[in-house]
Formats: C-alpha cells, sequence, structure tokens
C-alpha cells in the first residue's frame, strides 16, 4: 500500500512538474513578445504620433552596413564554440531559466534518496548507480535530474571520489568552486559576446551615418529638398544602431546574465548538499542545506520539501 502510494505521488509530482516546465516556457515566450511589442511601439508609434515619416526610416543598405559588419566584427571576436553558443542562447532567452520550483523540490529529494541509501547501506552501495548513472533506477525516478547531463556528472564524479577514500570537505570544496567557476566562465563568454554586440552598434551606426552624408556630398548641387531627405537617411544609421543596441542587444545581454545567474543556484544547492553529507550530516540536514542555497522566489518551504521526501525510499 506504501509503496502504491509513493509511486502515485510520484506520478502527480512528475504532471506538476511537466506543467510547471511549459507553463515557463510560455510565460517566457510572451515575455518576449510583449517587450519586442513595446519597444516598436513606443519608438516607431512615438515618432509617427510627433507628426514624422515612418518611409524616411526605410534605408535597407544602412541596416546591410549595420548589421552585417556587427555580424563580421562578432565572427572576428569569438571562437567557434562561443558563436556556436551564442546561436543557442536563443532558445533560452525563449523559454527562460531551465528550473523552477518543482525543479528544484525534485532536485532536494533526489538528493535525500541518494544520502538516505549512503545512511543505510553504505557508501558502496553509491557504485552502481554512479558508474552507471543512464541505468540507475534511483536517478532515472527524478527525470529532470536525469536528464541534465551536467548535472548528473558533477553528483556522480565528487561522489566517485567520496568512495575512492577522499573526505576532506574543505579541499572538495575547493575543486567545486573551480569546477563551477569553469561553467561560470564558459557561460560568461556568451554573455560578453552579446554585450560586444551592444557596444559595437552605436559606434557602427555612425559609421553608416558618415557613409550617407559622404553620399550626400557627392550630391551637392541637389536642390535642398532633395539633400534634406539624403542627410535624414543618413542619419537612420546612428538611429538605427543606438535602436539595436539598447532596444534588443544590450537588454538579450541582461535577460542572459539573468537566466545563467538563476540557473547556477541549481549546481551550488547540489554542492551545499554534497557538502553536508561529505561532512557527516544527516540526510535531512543535508538537503536543508540544499534548500537555503536557492533564491527565494523558487526556494521551496521547509513543509513542502518534507512532504515530497516523507515516502522516498533510498533505493
Amino acid at each position: 500500500m506504501v509503496f502504491s502510494e509513493f509511486w502515485r505521488a510520484k506520478g502527480q509530482r512528475h504532471v506538476l512538474l511537466l506543467q510547471d516546465t511549459a507553463y515557463n516556457a510560455s510565460f517566457g515566450a510572451m515575455r518576449l513578445i510583449v517587450g519586442i511589442l513595446v519597444v516598436f511601439l513606443c519608438v516607431f508609434g512615438g515618432y509617427a504620433a510627433m507628426g514624422g515619416h515612418l518611409e524616411v526610416l526605410w534605408q535597407p543598405w544602412e541596416y546591410v552596413i549595420i548589421l552585417g559588419a556587427a555580424i563580421g566584427a562578432f565572427i572576428i571576436g569569438n571562437t567557434g564554440p562561443v558563436i556556436k553558443g551564442t546561436l543557442g542562447t536563443f532558445g533560452s532567452l525563449i523559454k527562460g531559466p531551465k528550473y523552477n520550483k518543482a525543479a528544484y523540490i525534485e532536485l532536494l529529494a533526489m538528493q535525500f534518496s541518494l544520502y538516505k541509501l549512503v545512511q543505510s547501506k553504505g557508501i558502496l552501495a553509491l557504485e552502481q548507480h554512479i558508474e552507471n548513472p543512464h541505468e540507475s533506477a534511483l536517478f532515472n525516478r527524478f527525470p529532470k535530474f536525469a536528464a541534465n547531463h551536467h548535472a548528473v556528472e558533477f553528483v556522480c564524479d565528487y561522489l566517485r571520489m567520496v568512495t575512492l577514500g577522499s573526505n576532506n570537505v574543505h579541499e572538495m570544496e575547493a575543486l567545486m568552486d573551480e569546477e563551477l567557476e569553469t561553467h561560470h566562465q564558459e557561460q560568461h563568454r556568451l554573455v560578453s559576446a552579446v554585450q560586444a554586440l551592444a557596444d559595437g552598434t552605436p559606434a557602427l551606426g555612425i559609421v553608416a551615418a558618415v557613409l550617407g552624408v559622404i553620399k550626400t556630398m557627392g550630391a551637392i548641387s541637389e536642390p535642398p529638398e532633395v539633400l534634406g531627405h539624403m542627410i535624414g537617411g543618413a542619419l537612420v544609421g546612428t538611429f538605427f544602431g543606438v535602436f539595436v543596441a539598447y532596444g534588443f542587444f544590450g537588454p538579450m545581454a541582461q535577460a542572459l546574465r539573468n537566466i545563467y545567474e538563476a540557473e547556477s543556484k541549481y549546481f551550488l544547492s547540489l554542492k551545499a548538499g554534497l557538502l553536508a553529507h561529505i561532512s557527516g550530516q544527516v540526510p535531512v540536514m543535508a538537503i536543508e542545506f540544499a534548500r537555503k542555497a536557492l533564491m527565494s522566489e523558487d526556494r521551496p518551504t521547509f513543509a513542502e520539501v518534507d512532504e515530497a521526501t516523507a515516502n522516498l525510499s533510498a533505493a
């Protein structure tokens, strides 16, 4: 009876996890669309409302100069992995952070089961799980965690070191910090690449504007109304460079920075729980250490974690 109730509750939590993930993805996409619409409506709507002619802003070759030069500079300034990774960040911008409250509850429940297994059967009981994690019955009970290659590898690597006799908490913490810092630097390269676009496009807009002025000077004999139209078109380059920098590239870099910072808490929670376990804390206390590492907006309460782990078995 207890076993069937456990799996029924487990199935319900899995459904809730999928529902929360779908909701977060749809909310992230809606947030992005609303932000883009607000930028366009306020800029172009305000310009039209004060009597501006929108057709003057259509200067496709100015856009080619600015965006083309920006793309070229982006390719010059970044390595292959960074370019590939940056292209993949658009999915993150749409979906938002990978982890939500349900994912963190699952993570804490996984840690509880893992540490409970060690408490009841000893450290060597971990070997079958950490040496072949993809076939681990324990890990596969927690689908969000099991699908996260980096998180599974992080847990298995450090627990393997424990099974081999390494139990110095300070040394383990220093090694974890080094690994997490490397991961942070890899993500920071992507943020910096997008931020460089935001920093560079205003200057490229000036380049396009100067080229437009040069073109205008070549037609200095034209009547004033023609010259005015040409000068206005040249200034569109300055406008467009600043517009895409502060309306899109800058906010994109900030959004990525916020997303990666939120996602880093997943690994910091794993770190806190593992170190607490290695130092000798009982499973309940170890996952409490892990819970405290989470941001307040996503951190489950003690009662929620207690409910999620109440019927969990060690294996």
